[in-house]
């Protein structure tokens, strides 16, 4: 089934399947396509972002789970307070599950690192769908889930067109210049492989 993504600013995708079939406005891809699902989003479609952090937060962090809160609170966990823990592989699996729906409720829809050398984050990288790419130099700073708090600026995913994978983001800005100000917490939604991957309740 066909569904058109559509922003307040009328900007849309029309997406089959894991690919975008149409790029355009709302108006237009609804006329081509009458028979179309159409969700409306407020704010603006985006191409959703590169975290450049793929090993430090998912390798060599750990993003407790929310029934240890009262032990480790809810933050992730790095360095002393890490190397104390005792992590098997299934803790690390799920680690990993939870550091990649932190950046997806981000709007991150790949990441960047040099090969995953943890099995158990290996597969919950692969099981989740998010994109992985090669490690774009070293980043430098300090490692934060949300793409707008690095050193760096952030990094989009590649700019969709018709023929491109369904990778994308919502965001409840008016435009990009907001998005910048307020940063990725602002997340509505983010789409993997066409599917609605995160949404904000």
């Amino acid at each position: 089934m066909l569904t058109i993504h559509a922003d307040s600013r009328g900007h849309a995708f029309a997406v089959q399947g894991e690919w975008i079939a149409a790029v355009g406005p709302l108006e237009e891809l609804a006329a081509a396509h009458p028979r179309a699902r159409v969700r409306s989003w407020p704010g603006i479609l985006t191409p959703g972002f590169v975290n450049l952090y793929g090993n430090e937060l998912l390798e060599r962090t750990y993003h407790p789970d929310p029934r240890e809160a009262d032990d480790l609170g809810t933050e992730p966990l790095t360095g002393d307070a890490l190397t104390m823990l005792v992590l098997d592989d299934a803790r690390w699996g799920a680690s990993a599950r939870r550091g990649i729906q932190r950046m997806l409720a981000r709007g991150t829809v790949a990441v960047a690192c040099e090969p995953f050398r943890n099995r158990a984050v290996k597969d919950a990288v692969r099981r989740s769908g998010i994109g992985v790419m090669g490690r774009l130099g070293s980043p430098g700073d300090l490692p934060s889930l949300d793409p707008f708090r690095s050193a760096r600026p952030p990094m989009t995913a590649t700019e969709r067109q018709q023929g491109s994978a369904a990778r994308f983001a919502v965001f409840d800005v008016r435009d990009e210049a907001e998005l910048a100000e307020r940063g990725a917490d602002t997340c509505l939604a983010t789409v993997v492989g066409g599917r609605l991957v995160f949404r904000r309740r």
